[in-house]
């Protein structure tokens, strides 16, 4: 008998919400205005939905103030804090596109992701470690010293027009964030009203920068039913309601924080709890045990960090109950050892990407364990799954891998600005082409065999060699240069760099090479192996092969131990 073909999708007697994010979080703080939504345990907040909803809408009115309408882009730049959350839910009960960026992101960087969103407005934090986000602002735009930030105007960010900050320094002309409060209370309540009034479930909400092929990220473009939807129904899988406690130390700035973590949250009526800045693993666990947690979040690499704390032991963690592991492959014995040691027995593996909303896979807490060790589960509701043939775009049996394609509710809605890009992701029939090799069993569970683009993830960071390259190549001591991933125990993968010198330039160490990438690219994506090569694998037609590049490196790291 011939074996089915690689599809799958899951219908449910759940329907789809038909609200914008702001409408869900009106209904949710009248059903439960005196339960906790948010709690920020590093500042010491602890926030109701009606305090929530009280000062999304006072911030909202703020950027009404300031001139921001539908469709505008208001940059969010910070690690994760109270503002950031309120910023989100400002800008969807007005209909500007929240624009998501990363706290590592260098000036470069920056320099890129507002000018490509245009974004309008930037809400910055104090800064990433020991990293001044306004010193890069102002490596940016150097225009910009000294003079007013909430009227800002400058030729090299040309749409920006004002800079609010969580944590302003005095005499720098950051306007604080309890500003745009102010700003807010001279604006009528029924502006919102009037502008909410034009909202619709399908409006563009979100931009979030993915790694590119091609050199800088991408704006994946996400509706408010994209991502209202696929953090309710993800939660609906854990078993959520209004009475459970959601510990996120991943960053907000990526879907898995701001979807599976905020508005999951949110959608059910429960509480985020935010146990630090960025992710600490005693500040986790203490806040696991403290604020009585029942789930958990993180990349692989969070979990290993908990478990290896000396005080996972001493810490009651007995509240815990589920929570997503995902952002990286999970080796079964961390899934197990999560389960037992951490006490989190409903703990699911999940899969997916931003371009999906994020998840289009998970487990269920009623899968069988082995299921829940090995595989990524199955698709989610109101979504379909197939798997095809990478030459010929047609579905392949099951058990035979091919490349993961998805298509429903949670498709975004393009690439900012990028229609080629679009075309080349989403086709003419709506399916996402994940890029992602996986192969489905029969009962529709889904084991992922790597990778078909040339996608790095480094401890739940998405990353593309093409970006590194590009800037390796602005380096005077560099001819030519290639970023492919490694294992690594820790991170799942790590960079590694193979370079051409040019003529007469001596060779470095490593620490050096990585000495001249310090501040100029995100540390995260800067390689942690560098080889000096003559030269490179090619084709005949002289292209590079990268897969035995990469086999060439993985055996001189091999014989290097």
């Amino acid at each position: 008998m011939m074996n089915s073909l690689s599809y799958d999708h899951c219908p449910s007697d759940t329907r789809l919400l038909g609200q914008t994010i702001g409408q869900k979080l009106e209904e949710i703080a009248s059903l439960y205005p005196e339960r906790e939504a948010l709690i920020d345990c590093e500042r010491g907040v602890r926030m109701t939905y009606a305090e929530l909803v009280a000062n999304a809408r006072q911030a909202a009115k703020g950027l009404v103030n300031l001139g921001v309408t539908k469709g505008d882009r208001v940059a969010v730049w910070s690690t994760n804090n109270t503002e950031w959350v309120v910023t989100q839910y400002a800008t969807a009960l007005i209909g500007a596109l929240l624009v998501t960026i990363n706290p590592a992101y260098k000036a470069r960087e920056l320099e890129y992701a507002l000018t490509a969103s245009r974004s309008k407005v930037l809400v910055m934090g104090a800064g990433f470690r020991d990293v001044s986000f306004l010193d890069l602002v102002l490596a940016v735009a150097p225009d910009l010293k000294g003079t007013d930030l909430l009227t800002c105007r400058t030729d090299s960010l040309p749409a920006l027009q004002a800079l609010i900050s969580t944590a302003p320094r005095a005499g720098t002309g950051e306007a604080p964030f309890a500003h745009l409060y102010e700003l807010g209370a001279q604006e009528d309540d029924d502006a919102l009203t009037v502008v909410a009034e034009g909202l619709d479930i399908d409006d563009d909400i979100n931009i979030q920068f993915t790694s590119g092929t091609t050199g800088f990220p991408k704006g994946a473009t996400l509706t408010h039913h994209n991502i209202l939807n696929n953090g309710y129904l993800t939660g609906l899988v854990m078993g959520f309601g209004p009475e459970e406690r959601l510990c996120v130390p991943v960053p907000l700035y990526h879907c898995f924080g701001m979807v599976l973590g905020s508005l999951l949250s949110m959608s059910h009526g429960a509480c985020m709890v935010m146990p630090s800045a960025w992710f600490d693993p005693e500040a986790t666990l203490t806040a696991l045990a403290a604020e009585r947690c029942t789930a958990l979040h993180g990349v692989p690499t969070m979990f290993i960090a908990e478990l290896s704390h000396p005080r996972v032991a001493d810490l009651d963690l007995s509240a815990l109950r589920t929570g997503i592991m995902a952002g990286a492959p999970c080796p079964a014995e961390l899934v197990r050892e999560v389960m037992e040691r951490m006490h989190v027995p409903e703990l699911l593996i999940a899969y997916g990407q931003t371009e999906a909303a994020p998840l289009t896979n998970s487990m269920r807490a009623s899968d069988p364990l082995e299921k829940r060790l090995t595989t990524v589960g199955r698709v989610l509701q109101h979504q379909e799954l197939k798997v095809v043939d990478v030459n010929t775009g047609r579905s392949v049996p099951r058990g035979r891998p091919g490349e993961i394609c998805v298509r429903g509710y949670n498709v975004m809605s393009g690439y900012d600005n990028n229609e080629e890009a679009t075309r080349d992701t989403i086709d003419r029939r709506g399916w996402l082409h994940t890029g992602d090799l996986g192969v489905m069993d029969e009962e529709g569970f889904v084991r992922i065999e790597g990778r078909l683009k040339e996608l790095v993830i480094r401890g739940g960071e998405n990353i593309y060699p093409r970006e590194i390259e590009d800037f390796l190549h602005t380096l005077d001591i560099i001819l030519d240069a290639y970023v492919v991933g490694v294992p690594d125990p820790r991170y799942g993968e790590e960079l590694a760099a193979a370079v051409r010198l040019q003529s007469g330039a001596h060779p470095l160490e490593a620490t050096e090479f990585r000495a001249l990438c310090k501040g100029h690219i995100a540390d995260y994506k800067i390689p942690r192996h560098w080889f000096v090569v003559e030269d490179y694998p090619m084709t005949v037609t002289g292209k590079v092969q990268k897969f035995k590049l990469k086999e060439e490196l993985i055996a001189r790291l091999a014989a290097e131990k």
